[in-house]
């Protein structure tokens, strides 16, 4: 089998011997056990697309932008952005938002939920000269990409954000709070930071975002998230994000939110219209060999490549660009703007590689990702459905490879 194609056979159990790319080996002798991952079978990184399958039916959109009542201005730099129609959660969500309704929304990635409650709260810091909103995310690079959007929907409207994450200047983020901007968007450490400086007040702001809470939590961020909303007026409307409900944001959810209401447009653990292989490798000298062959043929034509450690996405982004092809690293040994500089050229199509660790995973929009390659396994399932969830973004097909180690 060629390197560019990907089995539709279902893996075998690790006691099979393989051949490269997840083929089982025929008239093999008995191997010895494999050094696959102890939590993930490599079976669950296997998985055939199934977006032209007839079955699939798309859900039924009841509106369109211009259906919500949002304020003209506001309304006018959607519809001059080119978006017409709402996606599945925006569709269901955005009503209940504009009712003033606490909500939490469950969706799989790429599927608009930043939109989803940043449009009505654009509408309601229009029509309402008291209102102010803050939005918490878990990471620097999703907090700067949900202020990028805030800012393309609010264009030459009297609106002002500041935007608060680690790794940028302090004094900068002061400065910002003290013009009194009526939207803040932040990570939770350095709000948490803000607030017992005294530069973050937030006993006048009725709006509260917590986006992509599950992954807040899972990276330990659920002290300062209590802090910031003990911080909050009583009388608020509160939204919750997330692409899955566990019991932490189940108890999250009693401490921050009134009587709220629930829509989920999720439809699998993993995007269906992801098609998923294996890629068996022995030492890191194959597995660095094989994923230069497969970068150096045409379809791989934007690749995003998760390694674990800040040291090997730096080491291996370097590699790759010695060898010709345009690679840029992200991981957190770089600073926030040199982060943001490779994002963007990745983003802009400067680069055609992007090599990072997790901090990448969740939430990031990334257009027209051809496929995601797990140079290394993540930790858990649930990081590799976050991983690959950064292809295939809002039903278009992609693919994603992880390399598991031979025998």
């Amino acid at each position: 089998m060629s390197s560019a194609s990907f089995s539709r056979r279902p893996i075998r159990r690790p006691q099979q011997s393989f051949g490269r790319y997840g083929t089982p080996r025929t008239n093999a002798r008995p191997a010895r056990r494999n050094n696959y991952s102890a939590t993930i079978h490599p079976g669950r990184f296997v998985n055939q697309a199934v977006a032209s399958r007839s079955a699939i039916v798309p859900p039924v959109i009841e509106h369109r932008f211009t259906d919500f009542g949002l304020a003209a201005p506001l309304l006018k730099n959607i519809l001059a952005h080119g978006y017409s129609t709402p996606t599945p959660i925006q569709d269901q969500a955005m009503p209940l938002v504009m009712d003033g309704r606490d909500v939490i929304g469950l969706a799989n990635t790429g599927t608009g939920k930043t939109a989803a409650f940043m449009l009505p709260i654009l509408h309601r810091l229009l029509n309402d000269s008291q209102a102010a909103a803050l939005i918490v995310a878990p990471t620097r690079e999703l907090a700067a990409q949900i202020a990028d959007e805030t800012r393309l929907f609010s264009r030459n409207l009297p609106l002002h954000l500041a935007l608060c994450v680690g790794g940028m200047s302090m004094s900068r983020q002061r400065q910002a709070l003290a013009a009194r901007p009526r939207l803040v968007i932040g990570t939770p450490g350095r709000l948490k930071d803000l607030l017992q400086q005294g530069v973050l007040r937030l006993q006048q702001t009725n709006l509260v975002v917590l986006d992509e809470a599950d992954r807040m939590l899972d990276m330990g961020f659920i002290r300062d998230i209590r802090t910031i909303i003990a911080e909050l007026p009583r009388v608020r409307q509160s939204l919750c994000f997330s692409a899955t409900m566990t019991p932490g944001i189940n108890q999250l959810i009693q401490e921050l939110l009134d009587n709220p209401v629930t829509v989920s447009v999720k439809t699998h653990e993993t995007a269906e219209h992801i098609d998923q292989d294996v890629i068996v490798a022995g030492s890191p000298d194959e597995k660095l060999a094989v994923l230069s062959g497969l970068l150096n043929q045409p379809e791989f034509a934007k690749v995003l490549i998760f390694g674990q450690t800040k040291h090997g996405v730096q080491r291996l982004a370097e590699r790759l660009s010695k060898q010709g092809i345009s690679t840029e690293a992200i991981h957190g040994n770089k600073s926030q703007p040199q982060r943001q500089r490779s994002l963007q050229a990745f983003k802009n199509n400067h680069v055609r590689v992007l090599v990072a660790t997790d901090v990448a995973a969740r939430g990031l929009d990334i257009p027209n990702v051809s496929h995601v390659i797990n140079f290394d396994q993540p930790n858990t399932y649930d990081d590799y459905v976050h991983r690959i969830g950064r292809t295939g973004r809002a039903g278009q097909a992609g693919k994603a490879l992880t390399f598991v180690a031979s025998r």
